[in-house]
Order: structure tokens, then C-alpha cells, then sequence
């Protein structure tokens, strides 16, 4: 038997760590003193096992912990306008019906959201001696735009009016805005941000930039549209219609030339196909390079496709591919066609050298048209707006590209679900006898598998995160603190202070239990992704301390470095229920 000291001994150590439990509670270190704890501790009691008398009330791991799986939410962003394209706030719940596959569905969530200037949270503390008053707290972005213009398909006289508008445009950019130019040919493309210097000089820079130039005196005129019937389709009318202008612009009509100009014309639309299959390649990998940098920014996002238009005979599976990402990321594909009122003049224009039949005329009608199938189907599919058939690019780009002050968001939960990856048409009405238009996205994707517990729960803080919603499930407070120990460093503390007494804890073994996932993440002043932290937060804690210790509540510091500058931050806190609480915090360190 062990000697009689080592029994006391233990009695001891137990009393010592029942000191150190009710000093982690009262002490505004605990946190620190918690995770060196769990360090030295291998053995950390699990969540769903019972819990030892003599266990510690607080522990901080990194370990994995079980949730509970909530019936995930189909969110949609709808944008209400009337007659003149203003955005209306007023409607209610009751007004808005929501369809999945035609059946009527059961809004479970709604909110009216106002896009606009936030106010600067009423106080941020700042860990120094220094009497200098604090700096302006900045701006939380809100609305993110992504300007994608399509150089290789855009000729320089579409692009001159196009880029006069989008300057316009950009001058009406609200301080919660961020905007970003892209290209289709990926050259000179400037990332998100609200210097509206630099927003303006990439305007400027814009120029066409065509995979291959095309000759004002073509012979044969060949489009991709027509050459994708005569190589892929082995359209024989076509292949006569381009034949017949050979024969014209090359072989002055002369019909002993005809086997020539047939050959004239293969060799054409061949090489027609070849260019047009890149071109569009290209555009559709940097629209899809796009969509992937959109959706790594938190809050509203969009983007305004600005292009002539472009056909995707052999690229389906691409355009599909964009779809279900921006949809997914909720990314709304707004598109604007660079030709404005266009009309395929009969008999040719200027620019060719012999008079167009009426049966080719007739098929570059068709290629005008069909060059605009895929901006429509990009914009349908997201809830975007498909801008054509008008030279009024100002009012083109107002109601595509700014943010408009009021949408709303509705949410469901799908009935009877089934893990197929199979895309569900939405359809969203109004009860109502006013003339509004409505924009929203036309569908959703159903997962492929159920996730497991933890991918759930994984994701759920992910979007939480990525999102700018605050939501207020959990008893939290956000608070930021900072020092400077040099002009170029700056240490950045971001605290999460949780009611303790207003969480739901489940009982077992005497103990009040809650796991607590707190995750802080910091994005610069333009949503870029700077850092994060996440820290899981194990409670067992006794009736008495959670009667008498936790008036206060507890705070969970979590510190970065970080240099001077405006920074976003988001605070996300999940519990082992699946409730989430977000908050939104700016700091600008000078």
C-alpha cells in the first residue's frame, strides 16, 4: 500500500487544481492559463465522456469536437425595383413566395438589409499611454464589384464607350464600396480596393486585346458562330453562303473558281473555329478565376460581365462549372453587352469589300444574336441582371454595378432533400399588384453527400466568416485593442466577451457542459483575408460557479501581428448546438 503521505499528497494536488479551476474563471488571463493547462494535461476528458469530480471547469484545445447537424439553409438575395430601377425596402414577409422545383417552400428566415455607411462602433480601446486621440474608425466595406471586361472579344470603338461609363460609375462608389478591374486576357488587372486613382488609371489602360487580328477586308467574312456550323455541324447551306462570298471578294464571281473558293472557304472556318474555341477558352477560365477571388470576399459581391457577347459551342460544361461556383458562393453574374443597340447591316457594311448575300446576311444576324446566349444564361442563372439592346450605358452600369440600398434576404430549409448534386430551379413572386421587377438567383445545387458533423460545422462557421451578416444566437460582445511597440509593427488583440450565464448547456455528471468554437479572422480594409484564429473552448462547469463566479462573463483574447493599417474584423462563435453568433468590428491602427 502507498504510504499515508502520498494520500495526503493527493488530497493536495486535488485542492491545488480546484484553486487553479476557480482562479481561471475570476482571473482575466484565464485563458492563457487554461490552454498552458491543457498542454500538459495529454489525457483532456472528451466532451461525450463523463466527467471526473475532480475535472477541470475550463479547457482550450485544438481537438475536435461533436456537433449537432442543422438542416442547412438555401439563402437568397433578392433585389426589389420599381418603374424608375429604384431599390424598394418596404415590402414584408408576407409579401415574398419561394418555390423549389415548383413546390411552394416555407420561408423560415427573413431580413430587410440596408446597404449604406455603418456606424462606428462606440468604442474601441487601445493599449497605450499615449494621450493622442484615437483615429477615425473606417469604413466597413459592404459591396464588393468586380468589373470583368472582356478585351479579347471587345473592339476599340465598344470599349472607348463603355470604359467613358464605367468611369461614371465608379465616381458614384459609396465609402462602403470596393471595386476591382479585370480582364479577360488577365493584363492589367487591379484587385479590390477604393482608390478611385487607381480604379481610373486601369480604365485607362484598357485596350483590345484579340488572341488573333482579324483584317477589316476578310475574305470570306467567317464568324465562330458560322464556322462552328460548317466544322461541327456540317451545315452545308452555310458552307454554300461563305463559298458565294469567296467566290464574290476573291474570285470576282467567276464560277470556274468554284472549287477554290469552297476551299477558300473550309480553310476559313477552320481556322475561324480554332481561334474562337481560345478566345472563348480564355475568357471562361478567367470569368471562373474571377468568380473563385469574388467569393473569398466577406459580404455582397457581384460581378459585371462588360463583353460584346461570345458563343460556347464546345465549352458547356465550363459555362456550367461557373454557374454552380457563383451560385454557390451566392455571386451574382451581371452582364452588360458592349454593342449596345446593335443591328447587322444588310448586304455588309463599309468594312467589307463585296456586298454579303442574303442567306449569309442572314447568318451573321444569327451570330449577333447568338454572341449574347451566354451573358443572358450567366446572368439568369445567378440572378443577375442581362443589360442589351441599349446605348444608355450610364443607366447600364447604375443598375449593375451599384449596390442598390435595400435587398432582402430569405432563406428555407429544403424538404426531403435528396444527396444527388442535382440543380433545383428557384422561382421567387411577389403578392402583390405593383409593377416591380424582381432579381434573384434561379436556383441551387443540392449536395452530393451528407457531411459529416464536423464538415458541417466547418463550413458553417466558413460562411459565417466570409459573410458580413451579424447575428445574435449567442451572447457575445466583440472589442479591439492595440499598441505599437514600433512605427512599423503593431500588435493587434481582438476580445470575445460571452455572457456565460445566458448560454444553453447540457447536464451531465453534475456539470453544466458547452463547447464553444471562437473564431477571430482579420481582412484588410479591402476584404482581403489577413489572418485568423480559432480556438475551441471546452466548459464543465459547477452550479455553484455558474450561480456565483460568472457574473461577469469570460473574455477570449485572441492576439496578432498585424502593420499599421484599416482592418475588418469578424468575430464568429458556434456552440456544440449549431447556434452562431457574428459580430463585425474595424480598427484603424495609425
Amino acid at each position: 500500500m502507498p504510504p499515508a503521505n502520498m494520500s495526503r499528497c493527493g488530497i493536495v494536488f486535488r485542492a491545488v487544481l480546484w484553486f487553479l479551476a476557480v482562479a481561471l474563471v475570476l482571473s482575466p488571463c484565464w485563458l492563457t492559463l487554461a490552454r498552458s493547462w491543457a498542454q500538459s494535461n495529454q489525457q483532456a476528458t472528451s466532451p461525450t465522456a463523463p466527467v471526473a469530480q475532480n475535472a477541470p471547469e475550463m479547457s482550450s484545445q485544438e481537438s475536435a469536437t461533436t456537433f449537432q447537424v442543422n438542416v442547412r439553409l438555401v439563402e437568397l438575395h433578392v433585389v426589389i425595383r420599381d418603374a424608375h430601377g429604384n431599390a424598394i425596402g418596404t415590402l414584408r414577409k408576407e409579401d415574398f413566395r419561394v418555390f423549389d422545383e415548383g413546390k411552394p417552400q416555407v420561408i423560415t428566415k427573413f431580413s430587410v438589409e440596408k446597404l449604406g455607411p455603418v456606424p462606428a462602433p462606440e468604442e474601441k480601446s487601445r493599449e497605450s499611454s499615449s494621450s493622442t486621440p484615437s483615429p477615425a474608425v473606417p469604413d466597413i466595406p459592404q459591396h464588393y464589384v468586380a468589373y470583368l471586361f472582356d478585351d479579347i472579344h471587345l473592339a476599340f470603338s465598344d470599349l472607348a464607350s463603355v470604359r467613358e461609363a464605367a468611369e461614371k460609375n465608379l465616381n458614384r462608389l459609396r465609402p462602403t464600396d470596393r471595386a476591382a478591374i479585370f480582364t479577360t486576357s488577365g493584363q492589367n488587372n487591379l484587385d479590390f480596393t477604393d482608390d478611385r486613382d487607381k480604379l481610373h488609371d486601369a480604365l485607362l489602360r484598357l485596350m483590345p486585346r484579340p488572341i488573333s487580328e482579324q483584317s477589316l477586308n476578310q475574305c470570306p467574312k467567317m464568324t465562330y458562330y458560322i464556322a462552328d456550323l460548317i466544322e461541327n455541324h456540317q451545315d452545308q447551306m452555310a458552307l454554300s453562303a461563305e463559298t458565294a462570298d469567296a467566290l464574290a471578294c476573291q474570285f470576282n464571281n467567276d464560277a470556274k473558281f468554284l472549287s477554290l473558293a469552297q476551299n477558300l472557304a473550309q480553310n476559313a472556318a477552320s481556322q475561324a473555329l480554332a481561334v474562337g474555341n481560345q478566345e472563348t477558352h480564355v475568357s471562361l477560365i478567367s470569368l471562373k478565376d474571377i468568380v473563385r477571388r469574388v467569393a473569398a470576399t466577406p459580404g455582397d459581391h457581384s460581378i459585371v460581365l462588360v463583353s460584346p457577347g461570345f458563343i460556347t459551342p464546345e465549352q458547356l460544361y465550363d459555362v456550367d462549372d461557373i454557374v454552380e461556383r457563383a451560385v454557390r458562393a451566392n455571386i451574382v453574374i451581371n452582364a452588360l453587352d458592349a454593342r449596345g443597340l446593335y443591328v447587322v447591316v444588310p448586304g455588309g457594311d463599309a468594312s467589307q469589300s463585296a456586298l454579303l448575300n442574303p442567306q449569309e446576311t442572314q447568318y451573321q444576324t444569327d451570330s449577333a444574336s447568338a454572341d449574347a446566349d451566354v451573358m443572358g444564361e450567366l446572368a439568369d442563372a445567378t440572378g443577375g441582371i442581362f443589360f442589351q439592346n441599349s446605348n444608355d450605358f450610364d443607366e447600364g452600369f447604375r443598375r449593375l454595378a451599384s449596390s442598390p440600398e435595400y435587398f432582402y434576404l430569405l432563406a428555407f430549409s429544403p424538404q426531403n432533400l435528396k444527396l444527388n448534386g442535382r440543380y433545383h430551379k428557384l422561382k421567387v413572386t411577389l403578392n402583390t399588384t405593383e409593377k416591380f421587377s424582381l432579381q434573384a438567383r434561379r436556383g441551387y445545387f443540392a449536395p452530393k453527400q451528407a457531411p459529416s458533423s464536423d464538415q458541417q460545422a466547418k463550413q458553417e462557421i466558413e460562411d459565417a466568416v466570409f459573410s458580413q451578416e451579424e447575428m445574435r444566437e449567442l451572447p457575445i460582445d466583440l472589442h479591439t485593442q492595440f499598441f505599437k511597440p514600433s512605427d512599423e509593427a503593431a500588435k493587434l488583440t481582438v476580445l470575445a466577451h460571452v455572457d456565460v450565464k445566458q448560454l444553453h448547456f447540457r447536464k451531465a455528471d453534475g456539470r453544466n457542459n458547452s463547447d464553444l468554437t471562437i473564431v477571430s479572422a482579420v481582412f484588410d480594409r479591402n476584404g482581403n483575408f489577413v489572418t485568423g484564429i480559432e480556438k475551441l473552448l471546452q466548459l464543465h462547469l459547477k452550479d455553484d460557479t455558474l450561480a456565483n463566479g460568472m457574473s461577469s462573463g469570460l473574455t477570449v483574447k485572441s492576439n496578432f501581428d498585424v502593420k499599421p493599417g484599416s482592418y475588418l474584423v469578424r468575430l464568429v462563435v458556434r456552440d456544440a448546438q449549431g447556434q452562431i453568433a457574428a459580430e463585425n468590428g474595424a480598427v484603424e491602427i495609425p
